[in-house]
């Protein structure tokens, strides 16, 4: 079964990238890329550090998944993540020969690589708890949320 979006449903957005908005390195690339965007709005940014973050609005992605590697949503409903995201976003904002060499397959993998080398340790690099400490701080801060419960325990 298809599904189709109403044109009154499109987004007007061409891609939505999930970023760490707690992550020093991160805000930097996300400032250039609004420069870039030039408020035309090709690009939604979605802070997945924000306490408001919620995965089903964000391809089902949750809080620990995109603070793993760098996501990217399609208003199609597709999901991108690594170099990829990075392509196409710079494709979108008309900056593709940037990362036109890593379409080819061999260049492409070594990017994936080193992308990935980089996620695994861009919290120490960045001074930063590591990704299981931060999960476990998200959780308890989204069951805080759930009927002001950590208020009572506070006052307790």
């Amino acid at each position: 079964m298809t599904t189709q979006i109403s044109p009154a449903e499109s987004p007007t957005w061409q891609i939505k990238l999930l970023y760490d908005g707690a992550c020093p390195l991160c805000l930097r690339e996300v400032k250039f890329l609004t420069r870039r965007d030039a408020g035309r709005g090709r690009v939604a940014f979605v802070d997945v550090a924000a306490p408001d973050y919620e995965p089903e609005a964000n391809g089902g992605i949750d809080f620990e998944t995109a603070m793993g590697r760098i996501h990217a949503i399609l208003p199609d409903g597709t999901i991108l993540k690594n170099v990829e995201v990075f392509r196409q976003i710079y494709e979108i904002l008309d900056m593709g020969w940037i990362y036109a060499v890593t379409k080819l397959p061999v260049i492409g993998a070594v990017a994936n690589a080193l992308y990935g080398f980089w996620a695994d340790r861009r919290l120490w690099f960045t001074r930063r708890p590591d990704l299981a400490t931060l999960v476990a701080a998200r959780q308890m801060q989204d069951g805080c949320a759930v009927a002001g419960r950590c208020r009572l325990e506070e006052n307790l």
